[in-house]
């Protein structure tokens, strides 16, 4: 009878020490929270690595920057050849040389440092689970510029121009083929725009794949830092994001052979790269009424030097910053003393945004008059003028402005 008592006692006990426990656990686990949920309840940018690969290797990266407040958004493009000092091996070399599969955090390291910014998130799609995560999407639209025909181990490829709805094993092969003759420009924009449908596909998609049924298959389908739950709050939110008008500015650099390989090495020892995050950052988090930063300003560069391709490189750098160079071409003459900036449009800060890339003060405003609303239209269409006109003089040095 009074080993009954002793055994009731001990089990009570047990009881009492597994609820404490219990109840740490679940109280640790409340006070760390949801980090995507924290992340979107601060007053900062979120960053979100998305890797591509093939073969253990990056085919395609991009930091997606995010700021919740003004639900504005920006893509950044990071090269696999592109050319850094790799402290790891002690040379310049390409950055995917420092990517391991299994743990990406030396690669995350490399373009926190390249970029100046930390990275709150990744998700990493490998090329053969593109196709399921496609297919959980029930395809994904994409338009074509112009048809693809090629030959892959004995395969012949195909893909019609125009509008094209792709299942996940011709997704996964768009998203990674490589022609050798292929122009790199053209396979860069072609890796974009796939990027951009399949992402936009994915945020339409998302309440879809709460369903339980698939909820599991498709977080299998990814390697990422966030947990099933937390995957499916960023994607919620990413619904704020209009992919239509996102741009995707590459990061660039001087083309070289480096060691027997052709690098992308970064201008100016990639401070130019950290400029252009800075001003990113700067127009996402810009909460000015009316404010039109959404959009892509168009830029006319004339040369006002005796100095050969001078206009050429100004372009590749203003590109850099996310504006299309829709002219290039030398001025009326080529000894402009001063380097100057006409604009046509009524946003001053855009204005301002422009001008301080270079550095110049000297600044004028174009109006276009005309007698009434249906004239103006008709000479829109007829001779488009660009929004910013740089005409570069003898005091630019090729990056800033000097003595204004």
């Amino acid at each position: 009878m009074k080993k009954v008592k002793i055994d009731a006692s001990l089990f009570l006990l047990a009881a009492i020490i597994l609820f404490l426990v219990t109840g740490v656990i679940l109280a640790v686990y409340t006070m760390r929270g949801d980090p995507v949920e924290d992340a979107l309840s601060g007053n900062r940018v979120i960053n979100i690595l998305f890797v591509l690969e093939n073969d253990k290797k990056p085919v395609s990266t991009y930091v997606l920057m995010y700021y919740p407040v003004t639900k504005r958004a920006a893509i950044l493009d990071i090269p696999s050849n592109l050319g850094l000092l790799i402290t790891k091996v002690n040379r310049v070399d390409r950055i995917d040389t420092v990517y391991d599969s299994g743990k990406i955090s030396g690669y995350e390291d490399e373009i926190e440092k390249l970029l100046g910014i930390d990275i709150d998130f990744y998700i990493v799609t490998a090329s053969e689970n593109l196709r399921s995560l496609v297919d959980l999407l029930e395809g994904m639209e994409i338009f074509i510029p112009s048809p693809v025909s090629f030959r892959d181990d004995s395969n012949l490829i195909l893909f019609p121009s125009g509008m094209t709805v792709l299942d996940g094993d011709k997704a996964s092969v768009y998203a990674t083929y490589s022609i050798p003759d292929e122009d790199q420009e053209m396979e860069i924009f072609r890796r974009q725009r796939f990027f951009l449908g399949f992402l936009n596909r994915w945020i339409s998609r998302n309440k879809q794949l709460k369903n339980p049924e698939v909820a599991s298959l498709y977080h299998s389908s990814l390697r990422t830092n966030m947990n099933q739950r937390a995957l499916m709050r960023l994607f919620d939110e990413f619904n704020h994001i209009d992919t239509t008008r996102t741009n995707i500015q590459s990061v660039s650099g001087n083309l070289r052979e480096v060691s027997g390989q052709m690098l992308i090495i970064p201008h100016w020892d990639g401070s130019l790269v950290k400029e252009v995050v800075r001003q990113t950052l700067g127009l996402l988090t810009r909460q000015d009424e009316g404010f039109s930063g959404e959009r892509t300003y168009t830029v006319e560069i004339l040369n006002g030097t005796a100095v050969t391709g001078l206009a050429g490189r100004t372009a590749e750098m203003l590109r850099s910053f996310g504006y299309d160079i829709i002219s290039i071409g030398n001025a009326d003459h080529n000894n402009y003393e001063y380097t100057e900036i006409i604009h046509r449009t009524e946003d001053e800060n855009m204005v301002k945004a422009f001008a301080d890339i270079i550095r110049c003060k000297n600044i004028r405003r174009e109006i276009m008059m005309h007698d009434n609303q249906e004239e103006e239209m008709m000479m829109a269409n007829i001779d488009y003028k660009s929004d910013f006109t740089l005409i570069i003089g003898r005091n630019f040095n090729g990056r800033h402005v000097a003595g204004n």
